[in-house]
């Protein structure tokens, strides 16, 4: 078998889920990450940390180094390494195999482990559920289309949080336990976002009306945040296929897209 024809190979193995051994392979990766994942749960409590600390121990390093060789595979049979290397994929992947590498060094940090969760992601393409893949590309693009109505928003509620906070302190005074306005500024967040610790609250009956209006006003605050994204997802509806790119691994490609929108390679 000549190199290339082990690569087109390997790629329609790993990267395709068309094929039979395509499908078959993202299955076994998705039992095993979920599996390494229940390893480095448990490897967290302590009565099964004492049962079967050595053998969660091999477990963990034998799902690392099998996940190694795999990462390694999709750099070796896809066109452009790099492009994957820092595509979302690509990064999660990286991210799923380092923590094991760096607990050598610091032990606790094998517990970010858990990272691999995020690699489940992959069963949307797996089982065809393309919707779903298509629409949450729409959420994740409707946010960062709305980053900066977003950051106003945050900006004038950080305002209002802090004339409320400077308000009550005034009203309140330290004998109610507004005792400064840094203080006053956390009740009026917990207020506004109608968590309601309790830890403090108004006693006069100005500084009651005035946590009202709070409440009334963070009734209303939280649906702006939705409603400017549900706005933005509206206004780009668009839908996405399951074809993947040979070069760089992009999958997130129109309907009657005809080049990859990454690297430009021809999706024929």
């Amino acid at each position: 078998m000549t190199n290339n024809s082990l690569k087109n190979k390997l790629y329609e193995i790993i990267f395709e889920s068309d094929t039979p051994a395509g499908k078959a392979f993202d299955l076994l990766l998705i039992v095993s990450i979920l599996l390494s994942v229940i390893v480095v749960l448990l490897d967290s409590v302590q009565y099964y940390n004492n049962l079967y600390s050595e053998t969660l121990y091999i477990m963990e390093w034998f799902f690392t180094i099998l996940f190694t060789i795999e990462y390694f595979i999709r750099i070796y049979c896809i066109g452009k390494p790099i492009l994957y290397i820092k595509s979302f994929y690509g990064i999660i992947d990286f991210l799923s195999i380092i923590p094991t590498y760096i607990s050598i060094f610091l032990p606790a940090s094998r517990y970010l482990s858990v990272i691999r969760i995020l690699r489940v992601l992959r069963i949307f393409r797996i089982l065809k559920l393309i919707l779903y893949m298509g629409e949450a590309n729409h959420l994740i693009k409707a946010m960062y289309l709305s980053r900066r109505k977003i950051i106003v928003f945050l900006f004038l509620l950080l305002t209002l949080v802090t004339i409320f906070g400077s308000i009550m302190y005034r009203i309140e005074g330290e004998t109610n336990g507004f005792t400064s306005i840094p203080r006053s500024i956390y009740w009026a967040i917990v207020t506004i976002t109608t968590v309601g610790y309790g830890d403090i609250s108004p006693q006069t009956e100005l500084g009651q009306a005035l946590a009202s209006l709070a409440m009334i006003i963070g009734y209303a605050a939280i649906a702006i945040p939705t409603g400017i994204i549900s706005a933005e997802y509206t206004a780009m509806k668009q839908k996405i296929n399951n074809i993947v790119c040979r070069e760089c691994g992009d999958e997130n490609h129109e309907n009657d897209a005809k080049f990859c929108k990454v690297c430009g390679t021809d999706l024929g």
